[in-house]
């Protein structure tokens, strides 16, 4: 496949993320009350609507500062541009690193729709263990931009040296 045809298929990945997310949230909003729950598998995993203002998993959403969203879109819109010129200076050939930017860059870009819009990123997804332990409630956004993480991070060990030379099967 040639370099302009991966490179569509990168940006079309990272807008489906963005399509499935804004999709998703907009489902949750119309069809579920805020902090209602309808179990899924009892006991661990559940679709509740919650909004969260804070940053991921509900870091900082207590700060009180007026200057907390603009700070949070900052950074945001600043992980968005890194992520998109990180993507087109790197090899096209380079699957799992051109996957992991695409599913962060559409996350990225997914929640930044929501902090722009409302101010607050609606999350719906929640797993827990007997409502005992409890993961934060997250989002399609979230889920890709934890994907591509982890497929970064595997990246970056199978090749730490960042010289690759053969595109990967």
């Amino acid at each position: 496949m040639s370099p302009v045809r991966l490179r569509a298929l990168y940006l079309a990945l990272a807008t489906l993320v963005v399509l499935l997310d804004q999709a998703t949230k907009i489902m949750i909003r119309a069809w579920v009350p805020m902090h209602d729950r309808i179990v899924v598998i009892s006991g661990f995993f559940d679709i509740t609507h919650v909004e969260n203002t804070g940053a991921a998993f509900g870091l900082f959403a207590g700060a009180t500062s007026p200057y907390r969203p603009i700070l949070l879109n900052a950074v945001a819109f600043a992980v968005f541009v890194l992520v998109l010129v990180y993507a087109f200076k790197s090899p096209v050939h380079w699957k799992r690193l051109q996957l992991a930017l695409a599913g962060i860059l559409g996350g990225a870009v997914g929640n930044l729709i929501d902090r722009i819009g409302s101010g607050a990123v609606t999350d719906f997804l929640r797993v827990h263990i007997a409502n005992k332990w409890e993961w934060p409630s997250f989002n399609v956004a979230d889920s890709a931009i934890t994907v591509g993480v982890v497929l970064l991070a595997l990246d970056i060990w199978k090749n730490p040296d960042g010289a690759e030379t053969k595109p990967e099967s």
